[in-house]
């Protein structure tokens, strides 16, 4: 019987496999190094299942609408995209913060499907990713907010509030968020289902300008300490994230990128597509090779550690055993005349039991007089055998 995960898969197969309507694609323009957000209205896929038009008298109930991407021709999405949807009946979320490797054009397949009639309606997002070498920040903090949601954090506006809380705490106003990441992505566990309980979130900010001595003391040798003890470590600063954002002090990521380099130039990836009238011209042939030190290093170097493994064994079985001279020689005497008594004495014992002639036991034949020992054959009549009495009582 097949697993339920395997079912539900193959039947997610199926419903992709069938498109009951296509969107007009949607073109996207994002940058690298900042964290981007696309939002997936459930109003917009739900006015082109075909059931919605239908009786249009009747007020229909929300449908379940599920959200599923991946990257055109690929069954997955790209590295730094992830796509988030906590609910049937909730938005789904496209976020992510590309890296300078992922500059170019990239066709994402976003496919909404009815979970009540199986409708599957399918658009085309093109995020187009260009350099943005003026939001360069070297000076990075990744802090956990315990009681959140990624699905929380990703609006816009928590995005401000989260940052306004920041910039009042370190007294600095040019924090920017780069990356929202899932505690469950990074190997944290599903949360109990009770009310308040959060998976977490962490979200990563950058700016131009030092650390504050706030965040300094945050990883001080001291605070440190208290976070190994399980305690709350002790900053000057005013916490103005809290009661909204709950950050885990104990968990905060510094990275300074100051010292590295940026003035390595950004390679502008294509759509991979040949213009009109250009040729593609391949690689040259490389050069021949010689492989006779290849084989020679694969084969001999083995055959030749196997040898030296063999003489190593025979020396040792043959070369390096005792004797029985050199055994006697560290025997006592009274221990070698004590062997060599039980030795010979078994021996003749052995001796003698070979060249014995001992008649057979009268118990082993077929029949027998207790008293006088005469032989009686088991074919005779009862009447020869009855004048010898076997018990003397009888006579």
């Amino acid at each position: 019987m097949a697993a339920p995960g395997l079912l539900r898969t193959l039947f997610l197969m199926v419903i992709l496999a069938g498109v009951w309507a296509m969107l007009p694609a949607q073109n996207v323009s994002l940058v690298a190094g900042v964290i981007f957000v696309h939002e997936l209205k459930r109003e917009h896929f739900q006015g082109a299942f075909p059931s919605t038009h239908k009786n249009y008298g009747e007020i229909l109930p929300e449908p379940p609408i599920a959200f599923h991407a991946q990257l055109q021709g690929f069954p997955d999405l790209p590295r730094w995209l992830r796509c988030t949807q906590r609910g049937p009946y909730q938005t789904g979320y496209l976020y992510g913060s590309p890296t300078t490797k992922d500059i170019g054009r990239q066709l994402i397949e976003v496919t909404a499907y009815n979970r009540d009639t199986y409708e599957t309606v399918q658009q085309t997002v093109v995020f187009t990713i260009g350099p943005s070498p003026d939001t360069y920040m070297p000076y990075q903090a990744e802090f956990f907010v315990k009681n959140r949601d990624v699905e929380e954090v990703l609006p816009v506006d928590v995005q401000k509030q989260f940052q306004q809380a920041l910039d009042a705490m370190l007294e600095q106003k040019d924090w920017s968020v780069i990356n929202i990441t899932s505690a469950l992505d990074r190997g944290g566990r599903v949360p109990l289902p009770i009310e308040g309980r959060k998976e977490g979130v962490y979200i990563q900010v950058g700016s131009r300008r030092p650390f504050s001595d706030c965040l300094m003391e945050a990883k001080s040798s001291d605070n440190q300490f208290r976070c190994s003890l399980e305690q709350q470590p002790v900053i000057t600063c005013y916490d103005s994230f809290s009661p909204q954002f709950q950050v885990d002090w104990c968990n905060i990521t510094l990275t300074d990128l100051s010292s590295l380099s940026i003035t390595e130039e950004v390679p502008m990836w294509g759509d991979g597509v040949l213009e009109d009238g250009s040729e593609y011209n391949p690689p040259t042939n490389s050069p021949e090779r010689a492989f006779l030190s290849d084989y020679l290093l694969t084969i001999l170097v083995p055959l030749l550690v196997g040898l030296l493994l063999c003489l190593l064994l025979a020396y040792i079985m043959y070369c390096r055993r005792q004797g029985v001279h050199k055994r006697d020689m560290k025997t006592s005497d009274i221990q070698m005349v004590h062997h060599n008594t039980i030795h010979s004495n078994t021996e003749e014992l052995r001796h003698m039991a070979s060249s014995r002639d001992v008649p057979r036991p009268l118990s082993t034949l077929p029949m027998f007089n207790v008293r006088t020992g005469e032989r009686v054959s088991p074919l005779q009549g009862q009447h020869d055998s009855a004048h010898v009495p076997l018990i003397l009582a009888q006579q």
